[in-house]
């Protein structure tokens, strides 16, 4: 066979490390001086060896330092200078703030934010679009206190909720905030990044009135479903136009009383939105202080609140996040943050490249060949090239001999 077209001087690890700015990452790293009293094993590495278990799917720190010893006179590809013992990933894992690898997160997000936005739009609306929910990951001890019943052992395992903010247009998310199980969601609410005239959607386990009051006043829209035993007033029922999603079965103003530690502060007036979904037998009501909107475009926000559903499910599917690599609080942090730094780069990767790839492919093709000398944008463009060439000189040396 001849000579791959897709041989490359650098693996495909060495290839996605390159779409990190190391620069940065040691600008973070004074930052934080996250390399203060470090002799050998500074931000870099440890990143670099981080991602390489998010990519490989290590699922022990004995794992990944076993593994990193292969890579020796790879390492020049990723800027590797040093392969970890597994105490020395186990102590970075421990004392080096989970902070710094936030900020490499962002700093990622900021630099590729215009190759992962979707600029496609059907509607003017998708892209003010705020998706806010959260998702807990179950973890091995009760490092974070865990939600439900305690079990008849007596054990207890814990849980990170895991907190997230996305707009509809970008699929991956533009905020992260890390708290106990037992946290309330709405508390995420005072964390959220938005500006005047975004369009926030969540469920109704984010309903906080006083919230939506401060919302109104900002000239920031939401949408979300009313809570079963929510109790309003009914003001005005307004008429449903003919050309309205027939799916729409009641448009009315309400007035909810706001109020703080059980004390009256003031009444709020809302619109209410019942959704009759044919799909699944069941009507929904949404509150929202968006008036002058399409009351059928109204359940549609919401229903546009599934992506970030796909997104969690993408995440967890991935990326090793049932078997973390430390016992405390800041290593599981650390280890949440990079699977997020690998999704982001694969985004990337999957946004460049013309020819569509579905994500979890993408994943397994990079973890499979890691290490693999291939051009990873040209091969993922055309992964039968080869193949077509080889089987082509075949047919021609058959026929020619015959």
């Amino acid at each position: 066979m001849n000579k791959s077209s897709y041989f490359f001087g650098q693996s495909v690890f060495g290839q996605l490390i390159s779409l990190i700015d190391l620069g940065k990452i040691n600008t973070i790293a004074r930052k934080h001086m996250a390399d203060h009293y470090v002799k050998k094993f500074d931000t870099s590495d440890h990143l670099i060896s981080m991602l390489f278990s998010t990519f490989a799917h290590c699922t022990s720190l004995r794992e990944v330092a076993a593994s990193m010893l292969g890579l020796k006179g790879k390492m020049n590809h990723f800027q590797l200078k040093h392969i970890p013992y597994k105490s020395t990933l186990s102590d970075a894992n421990k004392r080096r703030s989970h902070l710094v690898f936030q900020d490499v997160y962002y700093s990622l997000l900021k630099e590729y934010h215009s190759i992962i936005s979707d600029s496609r739009q059907s509607y003017a609306w998708e892209n003010k679009l705020e998706i806010i929910d959260s998702s807990t990951i179950s973890l091995f001890k009760d490092i974070l206190s865990c939600v439900g019943r305690k079990p008849i052992n007596g054990k207890r395992k814990g849980g990170i909720k895991v907190h997230t903010q996305i707009n509809l247009q970008e699929k991956v998310p533009k905020l992260i905030w890390f708290s106990a199980a037992t946290t309330h969601d709405k508390q995420f609410l005072k964390h959220v990044q938005l500006e005047k005239g975004k369009i926030a959607v969540f469920d109704k386990g984010y309903n906080d009135y006083k919230t939506f009051d401060e919302f109104t006043q900002n000239g920031i829209f939401f949408v979300t479903r009313l809570k079963s035993n929510a109790s309003y007033e009914s003001v005005k029922e307004n008429d449903i136009p003919s050309y309205i999603d027939n799916g729409v079965i009641k448009d009315e103003l309400i007035r909810i009383d706001v109020k703080e530690n059980g004390a009256y502060l003031k009444t709020i007036e809302l619109r209410k939105v019942a959704y009759w979904d044919d799909e699944n037998k069941r009507c929904f009501e949404f509150i929202t202080n968006l008036h002058g909107m399409n009351a059928g475009h109204i359940a549609l926000i919401y229903k546009k609140r599934w992506q970030i559903e796909l997104l969690f499910k993408q995440l967890k599917q991935n990326f090793p996040l049932k078997f973390f690599l430390g016992d405390n609080e800041n290593a599981i942090k650390i280890q949440i943050w990079c699977a997020l730094i690998v999704n982001l780069l694969l985004t990337v990767i999957q946004k460049k490249i013309k020819r569509k790839w579905a994500f979890s492919n993408l994943a397994s093709f990079c973890r499979l060949h890691l290490f693999n000398y291939i051009h990873l944008t040209k091969f993922l463009e055309n992964p039968e090239k080869d193949w077509l060439k080889e089987y082509s000189a075949q047919l021609q040396l058959k026929f020619s001999s015959s």
